[in-house]
């Protein structure tokens, strides 16, 4: 199978998977063990890509965040809803930067790790959709500082490949109150820092080998594809979460987990 081909199908599995919580990293390193890619270039190429999935939430709230940045001088408001972001971004920013040497050299060289994880994250998405605390937050820009940080801390357990940045967040914001469909708004929003954070660590520790003009073009084929595909997930994912919750979710998880545990036992 050729690079390009790669690119294309690791772009289509980040699309598909950075904002439903299934873990993306783990779909993407599972993935690349199934295609037999061994090349530490993939590793960096799946960091990478999740910018244009990013991008994609950049696009469809453009508007609510160009409103909030013109308001943010003046207005308490959305100067608050910056702030809270900002909170909920520093455990993650701060483990991120401590903890990435770790992170990808051991961590993300274990699928057994991440199939455990996804079963685990799909019990507990279950749990939460049933028996999460009546929703006391409705407002994606009133989330309380306090709320915000834990939120946060949340965010740091998807360090661990298989566990889901968007489905640590969520299960934290659910947690403390928030209701459903807006606990998936703030985790699209919290995304852009946390991502673009990781996208430039990421490409500065690997800038050597990007020089290569090959690789460029490789991370830019899996930028679009990610790109345009989570701008469809994004708008059905929220669909899915007003209709039925989480629980289509945490099956799935349960299922992609259960099926590779499967097969690396047969290996």
């Amino acid at each position: 199978m050729s690079d390009w081909i790669h690119a294309v199908i690791l772009g289509l599995i980040e699309g598909l998977t950075e904002f439903i919580p299934v873990s993306s990293t783990g779909m993407l390193l599972l993935s690349k063990l199934a295609m037999g890619i061994t090349d530490p270039f993939w590793d960096t190429f799946c960091v990478l890509i999740q910018l244009g999935a990013i991008l994609a939430v950049v696009v469809i709230y453009f508007q609510r965040l160009w409103q909030i940045a013109l308001m943010a001088p003046t207005v308490p408001r959305a100067r608050g809803f910056v702030l809270s972001l900002f909170v909920a971004f520093i455990p993650a920013a701060v483990a991120g930067l401590l903890l990435h040497d770790v992170i990808k050299h051991i961590l993300f060289e274990s699928p057994r790790l991440i199939c455990v994880s996804l079963i685990v994250g799909g019990v507990v998405l279950l749990l939460i959709d049933r028996f999460a605390p009546y929703p006391t937050r409705k407002d994606a820009m009133a989330i309380p500082l306090g709320t915000s940080f834990i939120i946060g801390l949340f965010q740091c357990l998807a360090l661990v490949p298989g566990v889901s940045r968007s489905g640590a967040t969520i299960v934290g914001a659910m947690l403390m109150g928030v209701e459903k469909r807006v606990a998936a708004e703030f985790s699209f929003l919290l995304a852009i820092p946390v991502m673009a954070g990781a996208f430039t660590v990421d490409a500065w520790k690997s800038r050597h080998d990007l020089m290569n003009m090959g690789h460029i073009e490789l991370v830019a084929v899996g930028f679009g594809v990610s790109f345009v595909v989570a701008l469809y997930v994004i708008r059905g994912m929220l669909v899915i979460i007003t209709r039925r919750g989480y629980a289509p979710f945490g099956w799935l998880r349960i299922l992609i987990g259960g099926a590779g545990l499967a097969l690396l036992m047969t290996r």
